[in-house]
């Protein structure tokens, strides 16, 4: 059995999960988060823990014990996301290129002819303390990750300079020219 699957996640005095008609329910101070569930599984409550069980013992599925993992992983992020929320921070690296806020987008000047403008997503909120760094909060982990390779694919950080847009704590592996070849 998959040891994400058995871990169990504590519920603070905030923060309650149900299980409602095949859709798991987390709500706590930052909103309410909310996945489906295979009907194989339930939510097994002990004190103030909670953790995905297996209901159905005798399935004859292949992909039970796969999923045993993935609705734990979603349970604990969904656990956190209510309580302390995810965050990504953008690292703009390149002579001249910046980000900026304007109302509800976010504006790159990132090398092109023209700037390149993100409509930035109701659910999370996006920020930038300088002009070469941006940083992405919000509940779901997913969202957050997802906006961010978003905004990253624009210009993806390349070996020969390490211009581009990275990760914070991202290395880039650098390479060396033509004249390197030598």
């Amino acid at each position: 059995m998959s040891r994400i699957g058995k871990k169990q996640y504590a519920l603070s005095a905030k923060v309650s999960a149900e299980l409602k008609e095949g859709q798991v329910i987390v709500i706590g101070p930052k909103g309410t988060l909310e996945f489906p569930l295979d009907p194989a599984f339930g939510l097994r409550f002990e004190d103030s823990l909670v953790g995905i069980e297996i209901t159905a013992v005798n399935s004859k599925r292949k992909d039970i014990k796969a999923l045993f993992g993935l609705y734990g992983a979603l349970l604990g992020n969904a656990v956190k996301g209510v309580s302390d929320g995810f965050s990504k921070k953008l690292n703009l690296v390149g002579v001249g290129y910046k980000a900026q806020i304007q109302g509800d987008k976010l504006i790159l000047a990132i090398g092109y002819s023209h700037p390149v403008e993100f409509i930035i997503p109701s659910f999370l909120k996006v920020e930038c303390p300088d002009q070469t760094t941006i940083v992405i909060h919000g509940m779901s982990k997913y969202e957050v990750g997802q906006f961010a390779a978003n905004v990253r694919v624009v210009r993806p950080p390349e070996p020969y300079k390490g211009k581009g847009i990275l990760y914070e704590g991202e290395k880039v592996r650098r390479k060396a020219g033509k004249s390197g070849k030598k």
